[in-house]
């Protein structure tokens, strides 16, 4: 048989045989390290083996812990199960629910045509409104759902700004290419001028701006709340694994944290996207009268034109907006660290950020999607219509992830073994040389790595299997490295399949591989550097990190 059929059989079956090799390839693992300590990192290597290449559902990885753990004596079932739904994924499930019902009602789209009128529809500008919008809007829901409904908006804006985009691309063909069209009687702009053609090429350039700006602001603006992302609720599920006494991190204090970050990679970004496809030029800041101002004013007139059909903010909008901003107010003064939060009146360490977001979404099933009226009780001609609460469990079912809360649990399974078998200290022993690395340099250095690694796995993955040795870099406080690791699982941009998100945006089949590579990294280095900036400016004295530690003092340190 050829080496290249036989290649090609093999590649059909990848799979199967990494499920089936993988196993014996780690063996050794087994018999050559200390007993407890091997049997748990062979678990974790085989699934973070799972988890990268997939040869199985990320889903079904993450469920390994429940029979190997126990199997191979590492963990009891009765410790494995229960860290499949600890208080980190009520949190999670709670942020997911309120999601679901801002969707519902498409209080989204009001508030990405608001914002995006307001900004305006020069190309820079109509970059950032975009940006913006993904970005705030990511905070709350998936980036992936952030960024599906955006790609649509972004379409018709562009198409009212530059029409049709086929007919864009036919009027950036070389004259050669259209001498050839002509001649096979398909080229309805024969009569193309250069200048035509160099302003096609611009409009063309805005429009790939545009469509890679959105999920790349999807993925930045999930970073600025805990609920926003998995692996910054990975973060906390195993900061409490690991430090059971810490509060550092709550709702509160990791966005006073991570939203200015946010706002600063936002800011160098758009200033790289709209550099790199041709946004930035004196049309920014100076009016001119030409077509590009007629096509601007057509796309002004089309975003409130959409804007108006939404009509005015009905009663379910108008309750949903309530409890969206009760339920971000209470989480982020819950315990803000810098003053007295309102869990001050109730027993100490008794509510959490869990408790608070099941309160709100419970409200969601109960409270009426319509205006309640006294006249109805006392009409016997008014409709008898069914009771329709802002939210439907059906809708809620259908709009969580429970893939997603799976990976979250086997994570935190994944860390409590290796916790408790000792593995977490037999790392943190073979580290002592890390320790003469510049902490500043280390930060550079991890974040780096993992936003390279996530280029290939995905992010929760990518922090499920480097967070618990990341936690034990001796001599420093670990949470200068795990938040910094955390945020850069979260920066990938130079692939189409390093997201759903950059997925979605690659399927519309306007970017290339190339397109995405060129900004990409660019991106990743600019958020390396504001991550690095945030973490030893305002992240060194917000969770107090001056102080180092060894191994043995972090938790009295962390308390």
């Amino acid at each position: 048989m050829k080496i290249s059929v036989l290649s090609k059989k093999l590649w059909c079956v990848h799979k199967q045989l990494l499920v089936l090799l993988t196993p014996l390839v780690f063996l050794p693992f087994l018999f050559t390290l200390p007993e407890k300590e091997g049997k748990c990192l062979y678990v974790v290597v085989l699934m973070a083996t799972f988890w990268c290449t997939e040869a199985l559902p990320l889903a079904v990885t993450a469920m390994l812990p429940i029979c190997l753990f126990p199997t191979l004596g590492i963990l009891p079932a009765k410790m494995v199960c229960p860290q499949y739904f600890i208080e980190t994924n009520f949190l999670f499930l709670s942020g997911l629910v309120m999601a679901s019902s801002i969707e519902e009602w498409g209080l989204h789209r009001r508030i990405a045509l608001k914002v995006l009128s307001i900004v305006g529809v020069k190309p820079a500008w109509l970059i950032l409104g975009m940006m913006l919008t993904s970005s705030f809007l990511s905070m709350w829901l998936s980036n992936t759902a952030t960024t599906a409904m955006m790609l649509p908006i972004a379409n018709a804006i562009l198409e009212s700004l530059f029409g049709d985009l086929e007919s864009l691309k036919q009027r950036c063909k070389s004259p050669e290419d259209r001498d050839n069209t002509v001649i096979n009687g398909t080229d309805p702009y024969s009569t193309t001028t250069e200048e035509i053609r160099s302003e096609s090429e611009y409009q063309l350039k805005v429009w790939k701006g545009f469509l890679i700006c959105i999920p790349y602001a999807a993925s930045i603006g999930g970073t600025a709340t805990l609920t926003g992302t998995a692996p910054n609720l990975i973060l906390i599920g195993q900061l409490k694994n690991y430090f059971p006494d810490c509060d550092l991190i709550n709702f509160g204090s990791w966005f006073a944290f991570a939203f200015p970050l946010m706002l600063l990679f936002l800011f160098l970004g758009w200033l790289w996207i709209s550099f790199l496809y041709g946004g930035l030029n004196a049309r920014l800041c100076f009016a001119k009268h030409d077509h590009r101002a007629l096509a601007e004013s057509r796309a002004k007139a089309l975003m409130e034109d959409d804007y108006r059909k939404l009509g005015p903010m009905n009663f379910a909008e108008g309750a949903i907006s309530f409890f969206f901003v009760l339920f971000a107010v209470l989480l982020f003064t819950r315990d803000p660290k810098f003053v007295t939060g309102w869990s001050v009146f109730f027993k100490k360490g008794y509510v959490s950020d869990a408790v608070t977001g099941v309160i709100i979404v419970s409200i969601l099933f109960f409270f009426p999607s319509q205006k309640p009226s006294l006249k109805w009780w006392f009409d016997p001609k008014a409709s008898n219509t069914p009771y329709v609460p802002l939210l439907s469990w059906k809708k809620a079912q259908d709009s969580v992830p429970w893939n997603i809360i799976l990976l979250l649990g086997g994570g935190f399974a994944m860390a409590k073994a290796c916790e408790e078998s000792g593995l977490a200290s037999w790392i943190g022993g073979h580290l002592q040389p890390l320790a003469e690395v510049p902490p500043a340099a280390a930060v550079m250095l991890i974040t780096a790595f993992l936003a390279c690694f996530t280029e290939f796995a995905s992010n929760t993955a990518t922090i499920i299997i480097f967070l618990p040795v990341i936690a034990l870099r001796v001599s420093v406080n670990p949470l200068y490295f795990m938040i910094p690791a955390t945020v850069g699982c979260s920066y990938a941009f130079m692939l189409p399949v390093s997201t759903p998100p950059n997925s979605i945006a690659f399927a519309s089949g306007h970017l290339m591989v190339k397109d995405m590579v060129k900004t990409g990294f660019v991106m990743n280095i600019l958020g390396i550097l504001s991550v690095s900036l945030a973490m030893n400016t305002w992240g060194v004295a917000m969770f107090s990190l001056t102080v180092t530690c060894d191994i043995c003092g972090k938790h009295t340190m962390l308390l």
